[in-house]
This record gives structure tokens, sequence and C-alpha cells, in this order.
């Protein structure tokens, strides 16, 4: 590539982000196209500059950097996201990676050499993920989906309910209760059905405030 690539740096926290952009301008070969504050602003200023880059934050007020991805996507299929967090469960990085990011980076373990490198990367065509997101992305590609019905049987079960519980909640038979528990079992890898609501809440399937 010989021209500049061109960088969009979105987060919420304006040190963060000007931090950022001072290293992007600072890179050979790099330079910062704009920045945003926002999944709002964001999306606006993407279709206005249309940028090489894009360097997203994930948790922000409003719309997280994953629905803010989702819709980039939509107006940019080639869109190239980087996604920057301080989250690194399973789920959450499954959610990026369903969102169409390029590259995954936590914000503790990720030096700036380490953007510079994914942002060079992605740019190339590539993708960035460090070794521990990796993994985690390939185990959830290895593991097959909970149902919406088995995910709602689940939070439940992390809240304790009991199977005769579940059987009025969701007015089905305790054999049907059953086979729900037994196909969460095996699709989490899970000995018990206690076992499967610690493995959800390791993997970020389950919240403690939910």
């Amino acid at each position: 590539m010989s021209e500049s690539i061109k960088v969009m740096v979105v987060d919420d926290n304006a040190l963060l982000r000007f931090g950022l952009i001072g290293a992007i301008n600072m890179e050979p070969g790099m330079e910062s196209a704009g920045d945003a504050a926002s999944s709002e602003e964001a999306v606006e200023l993407y279709a206005e500059i249309k940028p090489d880059i894009v360097t997203m934050d994930y948790r922000m007020p409003g719309e997280s950097g994953v629905e803010c991805t989702k819709k980039i996507m939509e107006m940019d299929p080639d869109a190239k996201v980087i996604l920057f967090s301080v989250f690194e469960s399973e789920e959450e990085v499954w959610k990026a990676v369903q969102a169409g990011v390029k590259g995954y980076l936590t914000k503790s373990a990720s030096a700036v050499e380490d953007v510079m490198e994914a942002i060079h990367e992605v740019a190339e065509g590539g993708t960035f993920f460090p070794a521990q997101i990796a993994q985690k992305v390939s185990a959830r590609k290895q593991q097959e989906e909970l149902t919406p019905r088995e995910l709602e049987l689940l939070k439940m079960l992390g809240q304790g309910t009991s199977n005769k519980e579940l059987v009025e909640h969701f007015n089905i038979s305790m054999s049907t209760v059953k086979h729900h528990i037994t196909n969460i079992r095996e699709k989490l890898g899970a000995a018990d059905r206690t076992q499967a609501v610690v493995i959800a809440y390791k993997k970020g399937i389950l919240k403690l405030d939910q």
C-alpha cells in the first residue's frame, strides 16, 4: 500500500482517543482520518470519509462497539474494523467476530506496537487476533450454538430455578425440561447442570447482572 493508511479512531474516552491518534500520526505510512466519541458519530463519520481502518472501543455510552460495527458493515461490507476492549470473555469476543471485526485487542494487554502491527496487518487484508483471543474464537466455532429456548432455560438455571419450576414456567413436560438440560450440558461440555452454569459464566454466556 503506497499511500498512508487512513485510520478512524472511535472511543468515548478522550484521553485514550487522542493518545491513539498521536501514535497513529507518528507511525510511518499511517495517518489519522478522523475520530468519534460515540456509535452515532462513528457511523456518520465513516459514511463521510470512508477510512481504510476503524479502531473501535467495545463499550461506549449508547450503542456498543459491536452494534456500531454491524451498522458500518451493513453500509460497507468491505469495512475493516479492529475492536479494542477491556473484556476478553469468549462470548464478548464471539459477538465481535460475528459482527465482522478483522481484529480484536484487549486494552490491558496491548502495547502501542501491537496496535500498529494490527492496523498494518488488517490494512493489508489480514486479520489480527492475539493467541489468547484466537483460542476463544476457535473454541466457540467448535461449540454448537445454544437455541434461544436453551439460553433462556440456562439463565433460569443460573438463578437456581428447579426443574419443577421450569416445567411450570415454560408449560412443558418434565421429560422435555430434562432433554433441554441434557442438550445444554452436551453443548457446553458439562457433567451436570451446576457445571453448565459455571461454564456459562466463565465463557460470558451468562453475566452476574442478568
